[in-house]
């Protein structure tokens, strides 16, 4: 059976849908980076998620080719996540999504090294015949932050982080948003399928003690 980041981690991506306080360890990705509402029609989030997954099924499908990766171990892709931040902003003002700055990811198994994803960047544009050069290596080390399972629409979050504030005060720590430790979503729900007030997004703040 194919390993599932998602079962096997469910602390990182299954949280209840009430706060609580978890440590992120350090993760590799592939990342995109973009600017704009990611709702726009061919708009560049849309163009940066067909990059990300044209290179983590090359990654996965490797073991039907020649490219022979070391540890390799059979694996569900991980599920989209992305950083987000508004200049000027603590946290994200949802009225004005054509101000949003992103970085789209997937997450990469342990066993990838950067020579492997250089490798998947070359056979994604030969067999695609795309540029994906704005595909990057990234290594994030989250830290400790605040977590909670949305249900609903993307445009209902707002609620969600008002409770995620409101537990993290209670509990002793406050807002710790910097160029470095950003607000971070899990899309576990495929939108084109699923209802909208039944989308599960896993929305994730970083925070520090007071």
């Amino acid at each position: 059976m194919a390993f599932d980041f998602k079962k096997e981690y469910k602390e990182f991506y299954m949280p209840a849908n009430k706060p609580s306080i978890v440590t992120v360890p350090s993760m590799n990705y592939i990342a995109v980076r973009g600017e704009g509402d990611p709702n726009a029609e061919d708009g560049a989030y849309k163009q940066a998620i067909g990059l990300l997954y044209g290179i983590a099924f090359t990654i996965k499908m490797s073991k039907m080719g020649d490219h022979r990766i070391e540890g390799y171990f059979d694996y569900v892709v991980p599920p989209l996540e992305g950083f987000w931040w508004q200049d000027g902003v603590q946290g994200i003002d949802y009225a004005h999504k054509e101000q949003l700055q992103w970085i789209s990811v997937i997450r990469l198994p342990d066993f990838v090294t950067r020579s492997d994803f250089d490798w998947a960047v070359k056979e994604a544009e030969r067999k695609k015949k795309t540029d994906f050069s704005k595909a990057e290596f990234l290594t994030y080390d989250e830290g400790l932050c605040v977590q909670c399972m949305h249900i609903g629409s993307y445009d209902d979050e707002p609620a969600t982080v008002e409770q995620m504030h409101r537990y993290m005060k209670g509990q002793g720590y406050t807002l710790d948003i910097t160029t470095k430790r950003l607000h971070h979503e899990i899309y576990l729900s495929d939108v084109r399928k699923v209802a909208p007030e039944k989308i599960k997004t896993v929305i994730r703040y970083p925070i520090k003690s007071r």
